[in-house]
């Protein structure tokens, strides 16, 4: 219903028409394209890209040329269809051409070509859909960015492998910039070696600290195992108190006894026995012997016989 009201085609996409340089393409082109595209739901986005012969007359010099800006704004996924070497205002004969249904752009007025808004007879129109500018970012903010930092810039492509003729550089000031190149060198080499210094001085510094650490943990243990050994309740003086003592036990006489032991106390002494009382058992008789001759037994009652006689 919006879209009836506004005057859009109910049975087709809105044409909507984005002009501009696009030189340095950056965020900022890109967010307001995207604006222009999202101005209805369907949505047929026509960027005009204006050729370096007009955008130098009226706008000043460039720094891509017209076929790289061409390219730039073709590779963008919000725009449609590009329009190569678009009009500085817009006709009512291009906006018909192209079946432009609306004019997108900011809506700060934009003076040029002898004009305080080269937009206002397309505001009067109805046609003119305004988005918002990036704030912070813009081809001359870069570009202000670049001159101001000349020096580097130079140095950097120099070094990059850019001739001095390349980069409309004068001997003389190519020379500096390799100076200037050297020296700095130079103090980042001495930065370098400062801050390994400090990162050494520090580590001498925290080893140090764990040496004395170390250093009193093992100096009270020392003291503690001094004291306990050599202290006056240490263990060196219980040895010598003990070891005197046993020596004066061991030089020291026995006391005798105040009476003689009983009977009863006294040890029983030792029984000795004679072999000739013992009574032992009479060795083994021989066996008899049976000879020529008649022998004769001689049993113990006959010896004691012959021993009576």
């Amino acid at each position: 219903m919006e879209e009836a009201k506004r005057g859009t085609p109910p049975d087709r996409p809105v044409r909507v028409y984005a002009d501009g340089i696009f030189d340095v393409f950056h965020s900022g082109h890109a967010r307001a394209l995207m604006q222009a595209k999202c101005l209805f739901p369907n949505t047929h986005l026509i960027v005009g890209v204006c050729s370096d012969d007009l955008t130098h007359k009226y706008k000043g010099f460039t720094v891509m040329n017209e076929d790289e800006r061409y390219d730039a704004i073709r590779h963008c996924r919000y725009v449609d269809e590009v329009v190569r070497n678009a009009p500085w205002t817009l006709s009512p004969e291009f906006l018909a051409r192209h079946r432009i249904d609306f004019v997108a752009h900011d809506d700060i007025p934009y003076s040029s070509a002898g004009s305080d808004d080269v937009y206002k007879h397309i505001k009067e129109a109805g046609m003119f859909a305004p988005t918002q500018r990036t704030e912070g970012i813009s081809t001359s903010d870069i570009i202000t960015r670049i001159v101001r930092d000349y020096d580097v810039y130079v140095r950097r492509n120099l070094q990059r492998g850019y001739t001095a003729k390349e980069l409309n550089v004068s001997f003389i000031n190519e020379k500096k910039y390799h100076l200037q190149e050297r020296v700095d060198k130079v103090k980042r080499k001495v930065r370098d070696v400062e801050e390994k210094s400090k990162e050494f001085v520090q580590k001498v510094e925290e080893k140090s600290i764990d040496l004395i650490q170390k250093w009193e943990e093992k100096s009270r243990e020392f003291i503690g195992n001094f004291l306990q050994m050599f202290g006056p309740e240490g263990a060196l003086k219980h040895m010598l108190k003990e070891g005197k003592g046993r020596m004066l036990q061991a030089i020291s006489p026995r006391q005798s006894p105040n009476s003689s032991p009983t009977r009863e106390e006294r040890s029983p002494s030792p029984t000795f026995r004679l072999p000739f009382f013992t009574k032992t058992s009479p060795p083994p008789s021989p066996p008899p012997h049976h000879s020529g001759a008649r022998g004769y037994l001689i049993s113990e009652d006959d010896d004691e016989d012959d021993d009576e006689n």
